[in-house]
């Protein structure tokens, strides 16, 4: 293989074997010229657009280098645009953050105030349901104590009539009535008010029908309730009874007595499903009564009393009212002579002060050296004979 600038010579190809053979050398070199300068030319063509795609390289490189330059710039434009941004974001993040901490510190401590209020004003409600607890547990217990009370026929009627007595005592005067009264026949009242005749002394008998009243209230069936309410009946009917044998004494007491039950579900029941009842003691003048009709019974006694008493007071009322009037002459007698002084006093003044105003007139004129003769007195300066004006000059 013979190279010949960019052409390559095959000895083994038929042309160039001739040519080597029979052209001689001049053939060969025009030959070989020939391949040179169409070597040349080829290359020449290919060497155009090289040389103008440099150029355009160079201007896309000198661009390039240009956009360099405007994105270097660029770049640090948004840097500092960004590195601006950050800054001001970290301060309205730092602001915001500095806000929300204020008002979670005082939403904090609001809670905590709060907190400890409620925390407070529970522990006093647990206190007060303590306390009622306790009240309660009281309660209990003295409801306990009055069930065994009233469990005991003596000690109910102990109850009854301590209740008639605390009433009793709180409505009346202390010497208006008498607690356990004996009367004449030996029978011993409760209470016995001193009423003035009409209608005289009246009697007070506790009486408590329990037993008969829970019957009453535990009765299930027709049967039951029938049974305990002639028990009740047959019960207050005995008390009305007694009381009417035992405490009307004809010219000692008043015409008539009070039974007390100390119970207004007692009074209650038998107003309402026994009124038979109470028509039998209006006929045995035997008037039943509750702590509260009671209690206005015995304000309308102490009226009857304030005015029984009154009445007897009325001989001293008007006994003391003329030895007021005969007091109130005596003073209008001395209020007069007294008036009278005063009167006499003031011309006594009048008097002596007419005496000091001549008296002064003639010192003036002994300091003065008036040797001359006095000047008479005018007549109405002259002492009146009798008049108290004796040792005037």
């Amino acid at each position: 293989m013979i190279q010949i600038g960019p052409y390559s010579l095959d000895p083994a190809e038929p042309l160039t074997l001739a040519a080597l053979i029979g052209g001689g050398a001049l053939l060969l070199i025009l030959l070989l010229l020939l391949l040179a300068l169409r070597a040349a030319a080829r290359t020449a063509r290919m060497t155009e657009p090289l040389a103008w795609q440099m150029t355009h390289l160079g201007e896309r490189v000198q661009g390039l280098s240009d956009g360099q330059h405007q994105l270097a710039g660029g770049l640090n434009h948004v840097s500092e645009a960004q590195a601006s941004a950050q800054a001001h974001m970290l301060q309205l993040m730092e602001k915001r953050l500095a806000q929300v901490t204020e008002n979670m510190s005082e939403n904090l401590q609001g809670s905590a105030r709060r907190t400890a209020q409620s925390l407070g004003e529970l522990q006093q409600r647990l206190q007060a349901i303590d306390k009622a607890q306790d009240n309660i547990t009281k309660l209990s217990g003295d409801v306990l104590s009055l069930q065994d009370i009233l469990s005991n026929k003596q000690t109910r009627g102990a109850f009854g009539e301590i209740q008639l007595t605390d009433i009793v005592t709180k409505a009346l005067p202390s010497d208006s009535y008498a607690l356990q009264a004996t009367l004449s026949n030996g029978k011993r009242a409760d209470c016995l008010i001193h009423l003035p005749n009409p209608p005289g002394p009246i009697c007070i008998d506790s009486k408590f029908p329990l037993e008969a009243y829970e019957a009453l209230r535990r009765a299930t069936t027709d049967a039951e309730v029938t049974e305990a309410g002639r028990l009740l009946r047959n019960s207050l009917k005995k008390h009305i009874k007694d009381i009417a044998e035992r405490y009307i004494i004809e010219g000692e007491t008043a015409d008539g007595a009070l039974m007390f039950l100390p119970s207004e579900a007692v009074y209650a029941e038998l107003h309402a499903n026994f009124p038979e009842v109470v028509r039998e003691g209006f006929a045995a003048r035997v008037w039943i009564v509750s702590p509260t009709t009671c209690m206005a019974t015995l304000h309308t006694m102490r009226a009857i009393l304030k005015d029984a008493r009154m009445r007897e007071q009325a001989g001293a009322i008007r006994r003391e009212l003329g030895l007021l009037f005969a007091d109130v002459d005596r003073l209008g007698t001395r209020v007069e002579n007294l008036d009278r002084h005063f009167h006499q006093a003031a011309k006594d003044v009048s008097e002596i002060k007419i005496s000091a105003d001549k008296a002064g007139r003639r010192a003036r004129r002994l300091d003065n050296f008036d040797f001359e003769e006095l000047a008479p007195e005018s007549e109405s300066a002259l002492p009146v004979p009798g008049a108290g004006t004796a040792g005037d000059g």
